[in-house]
Parts: structure tokens; sequence; C-alpha cells
């Protein structure tokens, strides 16, 4: 006799360039409220992973990396903050899930998912204007702001705001990410894990080539697209069918991870997955964008591609913006350079499926760099709310 399935109150949203299913921490089973195996199983199968097909047609998940998540929200356990905010990168084909980082995407859907669930107190929720959702990222211990709009006392999904990679227009949602150099095991918030704004890298197998390793956002290595042998135009084809091109990022990934002091054996690469991220740059360009758009190389101030899980993202990560506004407004590193040089606020770069722009606040103190925040423009919206059902 098998048993029903359970039925646990559950929220699809679409924030930025992703989607994931969202919960309230005291809506899972007792035994998934806390973190371990009974809760990394649970969110596998909501997902439906492992799928050796690569498909989750057996679970909610979108088989890519900027579709395969959850998140997990409560009421904040921290002072002037309204919400707590856990994110959970799902793999496709293992059984693993990865908590080491944040998703800068789906945090434009926090707020809103907070003022409608009651975990924002109703007197900060003004009736017309914007609600300031203060969000504290468990994932990596930092505070995110969210300005939501709000008509007549709800949210505001609704609107004219475009955001390249998303097929709809919807309300604008500005996000600033205050203090984004991460914390990242042992690395004390260090921007710069090496002291370094570029490093030689070297890479067995691949070469040695420069490298901006970075703190902020989410850990992320920056290399030169012709030091690899790309222009910085590409599509998510031109990298995501070679899959020796893969192999090759992944290989660069690992041993980038190893020189920031992220893992401390190679070998520790795979199960960490979501974090770093590669990203390589170049100086502006024209290019066709996935939707046909053209970009010209005069609307913008660097190229940028980034991969994710494994793949190139079909965008960019909201998190690797950060990272891209950090190191743009930091004169010396690999991104800056792309961009030109020179102080820059904000830069407008150009990712596979259009333009993003992203600022920083940068400043220089006793020889070190810190950044204050970065801030950046997102959407969101709810997909569909009731119950997700999972075997028993």
């Amino acid at each position: 006799m098998f048993k029903p399935q359970i039925r646990i109150p559950a929220t699809y949203m679409r924030g930025g360039t992703s989607k994931g299913v969202f919960f309230k921490l005291d809506d899972l089973p007792v035994a998934a409220q806390v973190p371990g195996a009974e809760r990394d199983a649970l969110l596998l199968r909501v997902i439906g992973s492992p799928d050796p097909y690569a498909k989750h047609t057996d679970g909610m998940g979108g088989a890519t990396s900027s579709t395969s998540k959850t998140v997990i929200l409560s009421k904040s356990t921290k002072a002037n903050h309204d919400v707590d905010y856990l994110f959970g990168q799902v793999a496709i084909d293992k059984p693993f899930i990865d908590w080491s980082g944040n998703c800068g995407n789906l945090t434009a859907a926090v707020g809103a998912f907070a003022i409608s669930n009651g975990l924002v107190k109703s007197d900060r929720i003004p009736h017309n204007g914007h609600c300031v959702v203060r969000i504290w990222q468990a994932n990596i211990g930092k505070t995110i702001i969210a300005h939501v709009p709000v008509s007549n006392g709800e949210v505001q999904e609704t609107g004219d705001f475009e955001l390249d990679g998303v097929t709809f227009p919807a309300a604008e949602v500005q996000i600033e990410f205050l203090d984004p150099a991460a914390d990242e095991d042992g690395e004390g918030g260090a921007m710069f894990p090496t002291g370094n704004l570029i490093d030689t890298l070297d890479v067995p197998g691949v070469g040695s080539f420069p490298a901006t390793l970075i703190n902020a956002g989410i850990p992320t290595i920056f290399v030169n697209a012709a030091d690899i042998g790309y222009t910085g135009s590409e599509l998510q084809d031109d990298i995501n069918a070679d899959s020796a091109a893969l192999a090759r990022f992944e290989t660069i990934r690992a041993y980038g991870a190893l020189k920031m002091g992220l893992i401390e054996d190679i070998s520790q690469a795979a199960s960490r997955a979501h974090t770093p991220k590669i990203a390589f740059v170049a100086p502006p360009k024209d290019y066709q964008a996935s939707s046909g758009k053209a970009v010209s190389a005069d609307s913008i101030d660097l190229l940028v591609r980034a991969l994710s899980m494994g793949k190139l993202h079909h965008a960019m990560m909201g998190t690797a913006a950060v990272a891209i506004g950090t190191a743009a407004a930091i004169p010396g590193t690999l991104v800056n350079q792309a961009a030109g040089g020179d102080d820059k606020q904000a830069v407008v770069f150009g990712h596979p499926s259009g333009i993003l722009r992203v600022g920083a606040e940068a400043i220089q103190q006793d020889g070190q760099w810190q950044v204050s925040k970065a801030i950046m423009s997102r959407s969101a919206r709810v997909l569909m709310e009731g119950w997700v059902r999972v075997p028993g």
C-alpha cells in the first residue's frame, strides 16, 4: 500500500529572469523546517530531481539553472529586518541542493511574497507607493532592500518595466544589495580574497591567463573572453552545445575556487556547483541577442557572459550582476578595463538576452576597496499559488 501524496502550501513565482517554488518555513512538514536530509529530499521531489532525462517532467522545475530553484521564507529573526530569505539551487541530474549562495533574480520576488503572505507588519505597508522590505539573505548573511510597488494596499505586479530575458513587461522592483562583499568560508568578507585586483590563474590543460577573483553578490571569477578563445558576444548554443567547452569552463571554475580559498581540493568543486560563478568579459561590440534584438556597441559599456550550474546563462544572474557592477566600479579589474577604465558608478552590459544596467558605490579605505551597495532593477510576479503535491 503506497502512502498518499502530501500537499504543502506553495507559490510559484518569477523573479527577474528566474522562477522558483516559494514556501513559508512553517508551512513545511516539521522534519523539513530545519536544514538536513529531510528538507533536501522534499525539495528535490518538488522540483523533480534528479532527472536523468533532464526535463523535470515529474516536478515543478524547468530543467535549467534559472528554473530549478526553491525559496524558504519566514519572519526575520534579525533586528530591523522583515523577512529571512533562504535559497536552494537544485541540481537537475543529481540528488543535490546547493545552499552556498544567493539568487539575486528571485530576490525581486521575495519582497512581494513577504508582503502578500503576512511576513511584513501591516504598519510598514503603504496604501499606495513603495513598501521598503528589509530582507536578511540567510545563505550569505547579507542585507538586501527591495522597493516593492503597492497599489490599494496590495502588491502591484503589472506595469511597463521591460527586462531583457523576460518576455512581458511588469512593475519595476528596485533592489539594493548592501555591503555585498560575500562572507565566504573564512574569507572574512574580503572582496578580493587574494588581495589582488588581477591574478594569474594557472589551469592545467587549459592555460594561464589573467583573472579577477571577487566576492561581491556571489563569488565570481572573471576572465577576458579573448584569453579563452571567445568574443564575448556568444549565445547559449555557442557554449552549451559544446561539451568540451563546458568541461574547460568547469576546470577553470574549479581552479578559481581553489585560488579564492573556497575549496581546499579540486575535487570539492563538484559539491559546490552554485558558487563560485565564472564569467568572461569583452569590450563592446554589435551583436544579435537571443530574441533577435540588435544590441549596438554604443548602447553598452561592455559584454559579459556567465555560466550557472555548468551552463551558459540565458541572461544574467542577479548576484553575478552585483559582482559585475562592483568590479566595474573598481579601476584595475578586468571588468573595469573591459568597460573602458576610469571610475564607473554604473554600467550597462550586454548579455545573451539583451542589456542590463547595474550601479555600485565603491570607495577605497586604508588601501582596501569597499562597496557600500549595488543597485539594480528587476520585476516579479506570482505565476500560480495554492498547494504543491509530493508523494509521501
